[in-house]
C-alpha cells in the first residue's frame, strides 16, 4: 500500500479527494471507524486521508469505494480525484466485449414470454424489450415510443400508461420514492429533474393516504415516507400495476434484476425488470395473448 505524506500545512483547504471521500462518508453516516474497519485499515489513516496529510495508493482508493458502495461510475470518479486512472470500462452497448451479456438478456427476455420484461438503464431509458411488451404500451402517445423512450415516463405519464393503471397513486409513488432513494445514496443530477417531472404526474394524495404517513420533523434527512397505501391497493406483501387492458386488468408484480459481479459501468448501470402475475386470470390473459401473437405476428 503506497502512502505519502502531503506537503501542504495543516490550515490549508484538503485536496478534492479528500473532500470527496469525507462527503461520500458522510452521505452515507458512516463514522470513521466504520469505514476503516470495511476497508481494512485505521482510523488515524483515513484520519490523515480525509484531512489531506496523507494521499493513499490506488489500490486503498479502490478499497474506500467498495466499502462505501459506491457505484462503479462513482469508483471511477473517486480514483480520478485522487489523480488514478479510472479502473473500470465503459463499453458501448453494441460494442464486443459486454455482447455474451448483451446476448444473455436477449434470452432472458424471450424465455419469460408470454409476460412483458425490459432492460433500462439507469434513468430509465429503454434497452431492450421483449415482445410482450406491447401489453405496456398500448394506446400510448407516438411521441412516448419514439427513441429514445424512458419506460419510467411511460409508466406514468397521462399519455402513457398513466390513464389506464388502475392504482396510479400507489404504484407512481413505488416508482418515485424509489429513484429518490436511489437519488439519495448515489447522487446523480440528471435524476433529480426526471423525479420532478414523475411526480407531477401523480394524483394529489387522498386525505386517508396523507394521515396514514408518519409524520416527518423538517430536519429529518432524506426523502418522506411513502403513505401505505389503501388496502385494495396490495396483496399483503406487494404492490401490484393493476393495468387495464381491452381483454380485462392485468395485476402484475415487478422484479428487478442486474449484474451484480459487472466490472463494465454500462453492465453494471443496466437493470432488467421483469413483469409476473399476481393472479391466474392476468397468467391466463397473457398466454392468449402471446398465442394471438404467434399465431397471426407481431401485436401491439
Amino acid at each position: 500500500m503506497a502512502t505519502t505524506a502531503a506537503a501542504s500545512p495543516s490550515s490549508a483547504e484538503p485536496p478534492p479527494f479528500a473532500r470527496e471521500m469525507r462527503r461520500r462518508r458522510s452521505l452515507r453516516r458512516m463514522s470513521q471507524l466504520e469505514l476503516a474497519n470495511l476497508a481494512g485499515t485505521t482510523q488515524r489513516h483515513l484520519s490523515f486521508i480525509e484531512s489531506g496529510r496523507s494521499m493513499p495508493g490506488r489500490a486503498m482508493v479502490v478499497r474506500l469505494a467498495e466499502s462505501l458502495g459506491l457505484t462503479l461510475r462513482e469508483r471511477n470518479s473517486l480514483l480520478l480525484s485522487a489523480g488514478y486512472a479510472p479502473v473500470y470500462a465503459e463499453s458501448a452497448r453494441d460494442a464486443t466485449s459486454i455482447g455474451p451479456a448483451m446476448e444473455a438478456l436477449r434470452s432472458i427476455l424471450t424465455g419469460h414470454l408470454p409476460y412483458p420484461a425490459v432492460v433500462a438503464g439507469p434513468r430509465g431509458e429503454l434497452v431492450l424489450a421483449n415482445a410482450a411488451f406491447g401489453v405496456l404500451t398500448q394506446g400510448a402517445a407516438a411521441r412516448l415510443l419514439e427513441p429514445p423512450v424512458n419506460v419510467l415516463r411511460l409508466a406514468l405519464h397521462p399519455e402513457g400508461m398513466g390513464p389506464r393503471v388502475v392504482n396510479l397513486a400507489a404504484w407512481g409513488r413505488h416508482i418515485t420514492e424509489s429513484l429518490r432513494a436511489r437519488a439519495a445514496a448515489h447522487p446523480d443530477p440528471g435524476l433529480d429533474p426526471l423525479i420532478e417531472e414523475l411526480t407531477g404526474y401523480l394524483p394529489a394524495p387522498t386525505p386517508a393516504a396523507a394521515s396514514s404517513a408518519t409524520p416527518v420533523s423538517a430536519s429529518t434527512p432524506g426523502p418522506a415516507p411513502t403513505p401505505a397505501p389503501a388496502p385494495d391497493e396490495h396483496l399483503g406483501f406487494a404492490v401490484p400495476l393493476r393495468l387495464r387492458t381491452p381483454e380485462g386488468e392485468l395485476r402484475l408484480l415487478t422484479t428487478l434484476t442486474s449484474f451484480a459481479t459487472a466490472v463494465d459501468v454500462t453492465l453494471a448501470e443496466l437493470h432488467l425488470e421483469a413483469f409476473l402475475p399476481a393472479d391466474e386470470a392476468t397468467a391466463e390473459l397473457l398466454r392468449r395473448r402471446e398465442e394471438a401473437r404467434t399465431a397471426t405476428g407481431p401485436r401491439r
